[in-house]
């Protein structure tokens, strides 16, 4: 019997309070899960169109390209804000990439230009000095020969520099890892390695007479080579280096003029 003055309470009032859980996420079906599969798929080949197209205009210098491809990186539809996003930083980020790797790279060899060599040989004598290694700089010119140019309009002169390229990547097989290598302009060209192996410079003008020529027109590279070393326990400069070994290069050439000159028959 309820006391005076108190409040029946109802059925629900009754009953213990329970919380209530939050619902575990959905599990997704297999059709929604194909298709975020196929999304995945469509979004990193358009990721990697994009990129082409970005790096292919800018290293040709298509503005007008370029910039519809900026707007359309932009603008870009079906995707989530996240894959959108994800697009345009990778587009973007292989552009830069795609620059800087320009930006270094001799167009007729593939190896570093002058600029590219210098900023990692650098690196490479820094290390040198820290694990206090020996390090040899090669310095090449390539003897040209006189020969005309090739029905296919382009100058054998290009063709043998070509072949100077593929060379140093023969000669050098660490290119990348513990070597660098670098056209440093016309038809001079440098190595720097630790190798002592490879800073010969009697077995690289032997190797050199003796490689396959890239066409029928061409004879054997013919070098002039110079080597300076490093000694990391009195480190100098990398363009000291290649001075010295710039000058040992012109000795090279002078005496293999004045000895192929003594070969040379003479009229009486």
């Amino acid at each position: 019997m309820m006391g005076s003055g108190s409040v029946p309470r109802s059925p629900e009032q009754g009953q213990p309070h329970v919380r209530r859980s939050v619902d575990a996420p959905r599990t997704r079906s297999a059709p929604e899960a194909s298709r975020g599969v196929r999304n995945a798929e469509a979004l990193r080949a358009r990721n990697a169109e994009l990129a082409g197209q970005l790096r292919a205009a800018a290293l040709e210098g298509d503005e007008a390209r370029i910039t519809q491809l900026l707007s359309e990186l932009l603008h870009i539809q079906g995707l989530t804000r996240g894959q959108r996003i994800s697009v345009q930083l990778t587009a973007l980020l292989n552009l830069v990439h795609a620059l800087r790797s320009a930006a270094l790279t001799d167009e007729l060899t593939g190896l570093y230009n002058r600029h590219g060599f210098m900023q990692s040989g650098a690196r490479l004598l820094d290390v040198a000095t820290r694990d206090v290694r020996a390090a040899h700089l090669i310095y090449f010119d390539v003897n040209r020969p006189e020969v005309p140019n090739d029905p296919m309009g382009r100058t054998a002169g290009d063709v043998l520099i070509r072949q100077m390229g593929n060379f140093m990547r023969d000669l050098y097989p660490s290119y990348g890892v513990y070597e660098v290598l670098g056209r440093l302009g016309g038809d001079e060209f440098a190595a720097l390695t630790t190798c002592a192996e490879y800073a010969s410079r009697g077995a690289i003008v032997l190797r050199a007479g003796r490689q396959p020529t890239y066409s029928s027109d061409l004879p054997a590279l013919s070098l002039s080579v110079g080597v300076a070393h490093f000694n990391p326990r009195r480190p100098v400069g990398l363009d000291e280096l290649l001075e010295t070994a710039k000058q040992a290069m012109y000795e090279h050439k002078r005496v293999t003029r004045i000895a192929s000159s003594e070969m040379t028959p003479h009229p009486v």
